[in-house]
């Protein structure tokens, strides 16, 4: 068949797109240890973001072996997952036996779809860490991100996109309920880039993490202030940057519909932005910048599963709302006394829950404010479902993967450790060097020993004067510093 040249171009814009989206998708991991990393302590904020960048290094190297298979293999087992060995390595997934690259789903070549999706894997899993700040071995963090990829999120992501039971096949929960069509469910699920599979399956497993792992020392009593609230706001942007091809992504086309979903997904993160301030001004008398990074990067986890199925307008009151429940749902964690470091259930759980469960009321023309009729109240239902599904799943088997490491290698550094920081007690290392006379690195005390053993007498002697008030006055100052350095 001859190809004609307006196909050809169409075809490199596609992949064009989608090769730019997936680098996009890759720098939300950055953007995140920076988001993280802002909002951890000072003590803290390397570690924070060597577990965005340690999922960034383990979960390629599983998705090339088996995640890819797994995810969109041929060969699903009862529509929850996909034979992890069909395509192993990738093989049989890039060239045919000439040496063509294979075509994918969408017409362009098959392995830049892989690329795409395996930066979704890796974000998916990054997310998590924001609950366990502080206070985990980065050998459990990474065992734990090799276990929940493979047990939870490479199921969800065939289930859902993959042709699985909660996907739009005749074989679906959806069909199940309300009958299918042609191959096709009568009422379709939407989850266009993510709700369920990323934000929804990533917020219940942070919540049961914390609830296993436990609370950091003196929480909620002395709970860590964010160190660094600019780094916070600059991978809130990055993040915002990074959405367009998450989301815009998505449509796997450079068509008009990747800028529906861009569109919207700037309306809705900007009005969850104002969405949070709101409540935070009328609740607590201040608009504070954390508060407005948290609000954007909500919005855009409530618009994630609805971008491409909503009009801007609804984006915007969808957007508003999440940004308020997102609000609240980080108070819960004083409420019921668990110790979600950073927030990942309310921003990403609860704002994910929302968004998933929000478009059945704003779907176009199928919505319930959107002329759906009984349809919309039917996909109520559905949408309903499949995040009640996915949240039991990823929270059960989240459960058994993290009692299995608590019970083995163990999840906690020592009350030592997180004492003296972390960042300097497991990786030798801190993020900022305020460096002195027997410190450590970034200014930390050489452990609890008497300043005169550190030898900061020694080093100040000469300086000090030896009579007059001037005198007087600086050995006081170095009594103070001396009994703050043995705190």
């Amino acid at each position: 068949m001859k190809v004609m040249p307006e196909q050809t171009a169409t075809m490199a814009g596609n992949t064009s797109w989608m090769l730019v989206s997936a680098a996009l998708v890759l720098l939300m991991t950055p953007a995140l240890s920076l988001f993280y990393g802002g909002m951890s302590s000072r003590r803290s904020v390397l570690n924070m973001m060597m577990m965005s960048f340690t999922a960034l290094g383990v979960v390629p190297v599983v998705y090339v072996l088996w995640g890819w298979s797994e995810s969109y293999g041929s060969q699903s087992v009862a529509g929850l997952f996909a034979n992890p060995v069909e395509f192993f390595g990738l093989r049989n997934s890039i060239v045919d036996a000439n040496g063509s690259y294979l075509e994918g789903a969408n017409g362009y070549a098959n392995v830049v779809d892989i690329v795409f999706q395996l930066t979704f894997a890796v974000i998916s899993a990054a997310i998590i860490s924001g609950a366990i700040a502080s206070r985990v071995k980065i050998g459990a963090w990474i065992a734990f991100v090799v276990a929940w990829v493979t047990l939870v999120y490479f199921p969800l992501a065939h289930m859902v996109w993959g042709g699985g039971i909660l996907g739009e096949g005749e074989n679906s929960l959806s069909a199940l309920l309300f009958g299918h069509e042609n191959g096709e469910a009568t009422i379709v699920p939407i989850d266009f880039a993510g709700g369920i599979v990323v934000h929804i399956s990533a917020g219940t497993a942070a919540f049961v993490l914390a609830l296993v792992i436990g609370r950091r020392q003196g929480f909620p009593h002395s709970n860590s202030r964010p160190h660094n609230l600019p780094l916070v706001m600059i991978g809130a942007a990055l993040l915002w940057f990074g959405w367009a091809g998450f989301n815009g992504g998505s449509a796997f086309a450079a068509d008009g519909l990747a800028g529906l979903a861009w569109l919207n997904t700037v309306a809705a993160a900007a009005a969850a932005m104002l969405g949070w301030l709101a409540i935070e001004r009328l609740r607590d008398g201040y608009a504070t910048s954390l508060g407005a990074s948290s609000g954007l990067v909500a919005g855009l986890v409530a618009i994630t599963p609805a971008a491409g199925d909503i009009s801007p307008v609804s984006s915007l009151v969808l957007g508003f709302i999440g940004g308020i429940f997102a609000c609240f749902g980080v108070g819960l964690k004083y409420t019921f006394n668990y110790d979600d470091s950073l927030d990942v259930v309310g921003v990403h759980l609860v704002a994910g829950i929302w968004g998933t469960v929000g478009v059945a009321f704003f779907a176009d023309k199928s919505g319930i404010f959107t002329g759906g009729g009984a349809d919309g109240w039917k996909l109520l239902v559905v949408q309903t479902l499949i995040a009640v599904v996915a949240m039991l799943l990823s929270g059960v088997i989240t459960l058994l993967i993290a009692l299995a490491i608590k019970h083995t290698i163990g999840w906690r550094i020592t009350r030592q450790q997180e004492f003296e920081g972390i960042d300097y007690s497991i990786h030798r290392e801190t993020g900022y060097d305020f460096g002195g006379p027997g410190m450590r690195p970034g200014g930390l005390p050489a452990g609890n020993k008497p300043a005169a053993d550190l030898g900061l007498n020694e080093s100040r002697e000469h300086h000090e004067p030896h009579s007059g008030k001037a005198g007087t006055t600086q050995k006081k100052e170095v009594a103070t510093r001396e009994k703050e350095i043995e705190r």
